[in-house]
């Protein structure tokens, strides 16, 4: 099969599989429901294969539409890379920064002056928000995490590692008693990060060879994070500076002294085929280059 399927349907079926929905899709590429419902029925024709199971008024992937699925969608992510490169706005002088709140202001933001004076002609549009970003739809050029750094698709430096601290809430501290050691937190109930391993490692750096239970809620959003904490919901890992204000007022208790862990840090991520971009090795540059 060398002849390509037609673009609207594959844009049809990654738009249909994303949101598990033919309606959502139609309102998505402004169709109308019996339009990508066509559109799909042509890709299956094209494929000789069954994209698609029609259950309870709804669509589930077959396992040859989960299959298929990967490589269309990173297919549609180069094309909109490639195509954001040689656009007009690649000459704009604009980097768009995705970052988390926290990070912004603790800072970056009051280091944007150093930026300025190294890169005149470029101009910084800061986006705040814990969750990923999504480097094809929302424009944003790099972002700004914290977690490991591994992103599949996407290429993540280690821009600088800053002192975690295990808070509870004091109900919790009240009824459990607060620990003498750090082993005695492997008892408590926990809240994790997305990757389940923020924990693990802390129990690491305090010399302790077992894990920690990697039972308990997972946030991607540190924000989130922070509010099941102060719920009551477990003891979990932020960094220090940023429980300071709820520490001082009484929302939440340090259970430990604040500790450093390298690879559990706030990395800058981008999409490999961006590697190239001035712009962003500019601000890559710079950002590394900071203290």
């Amino acid at each position: 099969m060398n002849r390509l399927p037609p673009l609207n349907a594959l844009k049809a079926f990654e738009a249909a599989a994303r949101h598990l929905s033919v309606k959502a899709a139609a309102e998505e590429l402004s169709v109308t429901p019996g339009a990508v419902s066509q559109m799909l029925k042509t890709l299956e024709l094209h494929l000789g294969r069954q994209l698609f199971d029609r259950v309870n008024r709804g669509i589930v992937l077959t396992e040859a539409g989960r299959n298929y699925l990967p490589p269309v969608r990173n297919a549609f992510r180069q094309i909109a890379e490639a195509s954001r490169r040689v656009a007009a706005e690649e000459e704009t002088g604009v980097l768009t920064v995705s970052t988390t709140p926290f990070f912004a202001s603790a800072w970056l933001v009051p280091r944007l002056g150093s930026f300025r004076a190294a890169h005149p002609d470029i101009d910084l549009r800061i986006l705040t928000g814990n969750g990923l970003a999504d480097f094809t739809r929302d424009g944003v050029d790099v972002a700004i995490r914290h977690g490991l750094g591994r992103y599949p698709g996407l290429k993540s430096d280690h821009v600088l590692a800053v002192a975690m601290i295990p808070v509870a809430a004091p109900d919790l501290v009240t009824r459990l008693g607060k620990p003498a050691n750090p082993a005695e937190l492997l008892d408590w109930p926990l809240v994790q990060d997305a990757d389940r391993k923020g924990w693990a490692l802390w129990f690491e750096a305090q010399g302790l060879t077992e894990s920690g239970p990697t039972r308990g809620p997972s946030f991607d959003d540190p924000g989130l994070l922070l509010s099941a904490i102060i719920a009551g919901q477990g003891a979990g890992l932020l960094p220090d500076a940023m429980v300071e204000t709820d520490v001082k007022e009484g929302r939440l208790v340090r259970l430990a002294e604040p500790k450093e862990i390298e690879v559990f840090a706030y990395y800058l991520v981008y999409p490999e085929l961006a590697q190239g971009r001035a712009k962003i090795q500019a601000f890559r540059d710079w950002i590394l280059g900071e203290e």
